[in-house]
C-alpha cells in the first residue's frame, strides 16, 4: 500500500468534512497506543487546529509515559497542535463513591467502571470540542469498529469522524511507521487502558489482532464456503470472532426506533 497517498487522502478527507460543516478544530484523545497516535497525527496533518489530550484515570504509568512521548513529538512536528493533560481520576472516584452505600444492591462492578472511565473521557473531549467549535476524532480501527465491536458504547465509540475505521490493525501499524511515530508506541501491546490490572486487548478478546484480521480477510469466506478445509484451531478462532460480532452487534447498528404504524386513526 502507498502510505504516503493514504495519509494524504485521509487528511484531505478530514479537511473536506470540516470545510463542508464549518468545523474549526479537531479534538482527539491520546492514550499511548498506536491507534490514537495515528489518528491524532492524521488530524494534525490537516493543518487544522488540533487539540490532543491525554486523559488519565488511574492510568498505568507506562501507558501515560507513552502518551506523553507522542504528545511531545506531535507538538514539535505540527505547529497547529495544542496538547493537554487532564487527569480525571478524582472526578471518576468521586462518581463511584457517590453510588455507595447502595441500600438495594451494588451499583458498580469492574466492567461498569471500565465503561464509565471511557464515557468520562469522551465527555471531556466533547466539552473541549464544544468550546473550540470542533469535532471529536475517533481512534478505532476496522477490527474494533466493524468486526468485534471492541469499544465502549457512547465512550470511545461515540465520535464525530472516524479516520482509521476502515484500516486493519496491520495497516495502522504500517502507517505509524510511515509517520515516524515512536517505535515504543508501535511495539506496545494494544490495550484500552480501562483496567487497574493493565490487561491487554488480547487478554480480553482471547485472540490477537493478527488472527482477527485473518478471520475478516480470509477465514469467514472459508468458513462459509468450505468449513472442512479449516483446521480445528482456525474454526475455534472464527467462532470466537462470530460470538463477539453477535454479542456486540447492538453497538454497530443504528439505534432501534419504533415505527408508528397508525394505532390511532385521526377523526374525520
Amino acid at each position: 500500500m502507498n502510505y504516503q497517498k493514504l495519509s494524504l487522502d485521509i487528511a484531505c478527507w478530514i479537511k473536506d468534512y470540516c470545510s463542508d460543516n464549518e468545523i474549526q478544530s479537531l479534538v482527539v484523545g491520546v492514550s499511548g497506543g498506536v491507534d490514537s497516535a495515528v489518528a491524532s497525527t492524521l488530524a494534525a496533518a490537516t493543518g487544522i487546529s488540533t487539540y490532543a489530550l491525554s486523559i488519565p484515570i488511574r492510568q498505568n504509568q507506562k501507558q501515560l509515559s507513552l502518551a506523553k512521548i507522542h504528545l511531545e513529538w506531535l507538538s514539535e512536528k505540527y505547529p497547529n497542535v495544542q496538547v493537554m493533560e487532564l487527569d480525571l481520576t478524582a472526578p471518576f472516584e468521586s462518581f463511584i463513591a457517590s453510588l455507595s452505600p447502595d441500600p438495594i444492591g451494588k451499583f458498580s462492578n469492574l466492567h461498569a467502571e471500565a465503561n464509565t472511565r471511557s464515557r468520562l473521557r469522551m465527555t471531556c473531549l466533547y466539552h473541549i470540542a464544544a468550546i473550540k467549535s470542533g469535532i471529536v476524532v475517533g481512534t478505532g480501527n476496522k477490527i474494533e469498529d466493524y468486526g468485534i465491536g471492541f469499544y465502549t458504547k457512547y465512550g470511545d465509540g461515540g465520535v464525530d469522524i472516524a479516520p482509521i475505521a476502515d484500516l486493519y490493525k496491520s495497516e495502522v501499524w504500517d502507517l505509524a511507521k510511515f509517520f515516524g511515530i515512536n517505535q515504543s508506541i508501535i511495539d506496545a501491546p494494544p490495550t484500552d487502558g480501562l483496567w487497574d490490572d493493565s490487561r491487554t486487548d488480547e487478554d480480553q478478546i482471547g485472540a490477537s489482532y493478527k488472527d482477527l484480521e485473518w478471520v475478516m480477510k480470509t477465514g469467514l469466506k472459508k468458513y462459509e464456503s468450505n468449513k472442512s478445509s479449516l483446521a480445528a484451531k482456525e474454526i475455534k478462532l472464527i467462532e470466537k470472532y462470530l460470538d463477539f460480532n453477535f454479542k456486540n452487534s447492538h453497538k454497530m447498528k443504528n439505534i432501534p426506533v419504533y415505527k408508528n404504524k397508525g394505532a390511532f386513526k385521526e377523526k374525520d
